[in-house]
Formats: C-alpha cells, structure tokens, sequence
C-alpha cells in the first residue's frame, strides 16, 4: 500500500485526486527536501494548513521495522514526508524542529551501516541517504542505548548521523516536556 501511495504521489496523482475532490486549480508541486518520501499536495482552503510564522516541533516514536528490507522504516518515512509538506506550504526547514527517536528493536535496524545491514539483510540500507537528508535538513537522530544492549548490536555498527542516548524513553520525555507533539510509528 505504502509503495502504491508513493507512487501515486510521485506520478501526480494526488494533484488529480484533490483537484477532482476539491474543483479548484491546485498551484504547481514543489520539488520535495526528501524525494524518498511522499511529496504533497497544497489544498487551497483546507481548515488546517501549515502556518508560515510557526515553528513545528515534533518527536517522531521509531518502535516499527520496515515492511521489507528494501524500504523505509516509517518513521523515517514520515519524518521525511512532514518536511516535505512544510516546505510545499512554502516554510523553510528552520520551521520544523523535528527529533527521531529510535528504541523499537526493528526500527533499530535502520541505523546499522551498510557493512552490517547487508551482513542481515543482504542489500544497502536504504534508510542511510535518507537519514543523511534528514539530518541536513536539521532533523536530530537518536537512538536508544537500552535498546542497542538488549538487542546485541554494537555501537560500532551504527551511522555516524545517529547518537547514542542513555534511554529512548526518556528522550521521548525530554522533548515531550519541551512541548514537541510525539508522532509514533
């Protein structure tokens, strides 16, 4: 479903979607920050849309592995997809103050350097580009060091994007208690 709906938006779909629910001329798609995430469309007169003096601040909850090893896990799926819709709604990345927190045993996985992630999974880690956009874009990386010890894998192992935190629940309370929204995946 994930790869139809990607698709879908990728080839335009969405525009043709929203014009035929909305009948209104949606203004052109914007080349996305992370085109390995859904891109999106601009619905004009949407009761809720991205406000261009606020500042979104969210943590995304990394708990859920990929469908398969040749995708994306989905936090970083949407993590990617949110700065995306910001950026068509015309803010600037510093609008999105955006944290990942990975302390899911199979959204770990994402963090593994190709060297081990193939050693698994026998391909590239397709989340390691994505991680590295995320990052420049602004977005922090962290994943949970209780996590990493349950499950034996060496920190050694991980993207250098990443960073080791003592516990990925109390990075979820961290930035919880400094008013960002938790988005699970």
């Amino acid at each position: 479903m994930v790869k139809i709906l990607r698709a879908c938006f990728l080839l335009g779909c969405g525009r043709l979607f929203a014009a035929a629910a909305f009948a209104v001329p949606l203004p052109p798609p914007v080349k996305p920050i992370i085109p390995e995430a859904f891109g999106w469309v601009v619905v004009p007169g949407a009761a809720i849309s991205p406000e261009a003096t606020h500042t979104y601040k969210a943590i995304f909850s990394a708990t859920d592995p990929a469908a398969q090893p040749d995708q994306l896990v989905p936090a970083v799926l949407m993590a990617g997809t949110e700065l995306n819709a910001l950026a068509a709604s015309g803010l600037a990345p510093s609008r999105a103050d955006f944290v990942i927190d990975f302390h899911g045993p199979g959204a770990v996985d994402a963090l593994l350097d190709n060297a081990h992630y193939q050693a698994k999974y026998h391909r590239d880690n397709p989340n390691l580009p994505v991680l590295a956009e995320l990052k420049q874009a602004g977005v922090k990386l962290y994943v949970c060091a209780q996590m990493l010890l349950a499950t034996k894998t060496p920190f050694d192992s991980l993207t250098p994007d990443v960073t080791v935190a003592s516990d990925g629940l109390v990075v979820l309370m961290t930035f919880q208690n400094r008013g960002y929204a938790l988005l699970p995946f």
